[in-house]
């Protein structure tokens, strides 16, 4: 039978129980999305649905991070290529409505920082779980973008519209600690024990009743389906963005480590 990951470069995979599937994120650049990346976080959950050999996922990062956000040379393809744009868009599009979709409970475990796509996949996840110290961002008015990816489909769900409006405007970090104490995340543990609970989350939910647990997640996921529209528009927003001249500067303020310096805007 035929490897259905075996064409993944950026994945790794491992089973820490017969029925879970880990998935690591794992490029050697602090688990940035990259263009690569970035295509197999779109395609991963399709297959996870189709593997019968597979209950649960956990979803983590190699070493200390587990991504730390969008690769700057991904961005600058945006800006400048507008097909690239539109095959960014389908993708980032397809990351959160084929995880959303993926019928197999999906366990996210967090360390270091998470920005970006994998950030995506960590908060969409069925059961979030991070560290006390992890840095979330949402860094997307920083770059100069509207927060396109998934906080719109979300967030509000998860921490309420105040807390939404608050660190996806600001862009400023949420630490693992406060993120369970406002319902961002599911759990928040202690770095040594994060590895072990996910494995455990996911194994119980690989060895409990399938049909009942996949129904249930279905049936929940109906909330941010509902959300959809929403979710579209902040995509669209995100991407037509790539197109205007805040993301310049705001890649430009990244790469020289500064803060940015965004033109004047007398109208939207």
């Amino acid at each position: 039978m035929t490897d259905p990951y075996a064409r993944y470069t950026r994945l790794r995979f491992d089973r820490p129980h017969p029925a879970v599937l880990r998935v690591t994120l794992d490029n050697g650049k602090m688990n940035t999305a990259d263009a690569i990346l970035h295509g197999e976080l779109a395609d991963i959950w399709r297959d996870v649905d189709r593997d019968p050999t597979v209950n649960a996922v956990v979803l983590t990062g190699a070493g200390r991070v587990f991504s730390a956000g969008g690769d700057f040379a991904m961005i600058q393809e945006n800006i400048d290529d507008f097909e690239a744009r539109a095959r960014q868009w389908k993708e980032a599009r397809d990351i959160v409505y084929n995880l959303i979709n993926c019928s197999k409970p999906v366990v996210s475990a967090m360390r270091g920082v998470a920005v970006g796509a994998g950030l995506v996949c960590g908060l969409l996840a069925d059961i979030s779980i991070a560290t006390k110290d992890c840095r979330i961002i949402d860094g997307h008015t920083r770059l100069g973008v509207a927060a396109g990816d998934h906080a719109a489909i979300v967030w509000p769900l998860l921490c309420g519209l105040a807390k939404a409006k608050y660190y996806l405007l600001l862009c400023d970090q949420v630490l693992g600690e406060e993120a369970e104490r406002i319902g961002l995340i599911s759990l928040a543990v202690e770095d040594a024990a994060l590895d072990d609970k996910a494995v455990e989350v996911a194994t119980r939910l690989a060895t409990g009743a399938q049909s009942a647990i996949r129904w249930t997640k279905y049936a929940l996921n109906n909330w941010l389906r509902a959300a959809g529209p929403t979710f579209d528009t902040s995509l669209a927003l995100e991407f037509m963005g790539f197109g205007g001249p805040e993301v310049k500067e705001g890649l430009a303020a990244h790469r020289e480590k500064r803060p940015p310096n965004f033109p004047p805007r007398s109208a939207v």
